[in-house]
């Protein structure tokens, strides 16, 4: 299959470097320049895409508040010369973050991992036509940051998540990844697997070993309380 992609910089240069990697891709083809993030709105209601390259720091309207106005997006690769925006483009799902200057090498990385979702994404595609409430896939995979480096974990691996201060603890098996986050931003992400059961705790239904009056054991035999807010709420979610 082929990806049709959309450019969104406001740096020539930046436009002249994708289309250059582009032609040397065969199945990448760029339908469509913008170099400002106002101009795409207009394109994107007239044709659409696969994947878009996105640059951030742009004039009238940002890279990643573009993003946010799109209620179906497309796979996005970030642009950017700014390492910091990183976090916050994860969170909006996007597919690769690519720092100014990069490589050809790792051009063709990011838009082959675009290519293979794609690819997986049309037998799910197929059978939800035989089954519609399939079409509405949960995400599998978690980009987060931490000690300054963006980890993907994947999600059915998650047993919990815990509260830390102003970070979360994300908890596999036997470890943890420490994150600058807040446990209701978590909450608002997961999927309907994961459930809040305290101020402090939210938990992976799919890794819990049992439930005994207010509290929880996890398969990774860790015992965690239920809050009195959330007992009604189990009982409900475990029913």
């Amino acid at each position: 299959m082929n990806l049709r992609a959309l450019i969104i910089d406001d740096e020539p240069l930046a436009h002249k470097i994708i289309l250059e990697y582009a032609n040397a891709t065969p199945y990448l083809e760029i339908v469509g320049q913008c170099y400002l993030a106002t101009e795409a709105l207009v394109f994107l209601q007239q044709q659409e895409v696969d994947l878009i390259f996105l640059d951030i720091q742009m004039p009238k309207l940002k890279g990643l508040d573009f993003l946010r106005t799109l209620a179906r997006p497309p796979a996005v690769i970030i642009t950017s010369a700014y390492e910091e925006y990183a976090l916050e483009s994860f969170e909006l799902a996007v597919s690769d973050y690519l720092l100014k200057p990069f490589r050809f090498d790792r051009f063709l990385k990011a838009v082959n991992r675009v290519l293979e979702l794609k690819q997986l994404q049309r037998p799910a595609e197929a059978a939800s036509l035989d089954n519609p409430a399939s079409s509405m896939a949960e995400p599998e995979r978690l980009f987060i940051k931490s000690e300054k480096r963006m980890i993907q974990l994947n999600i059915p691996d998650i047993h919990y998540l815990e509260s830390y201060g102003n970070y979360v603890k994300v908890w596999l098996a036997n470890e943890f990844h420490l994150t600058p986050r807040t446990l209701t931003s978590f909450e608002e992400q997961m999927p309907i697997d994961f459930r809040r059961i305290h101020k402090s705790y939210i938990i992976n239904k799919k890794q819990v070993d049992y439930i005994e009056g207010n509290q929880v054991m996890m398969k990774n035999k860790k015992l965690l309380p239920i809050g009195k807010n959330h007992r009604q709420g189990i009982k409900d979610w475990t029913s």
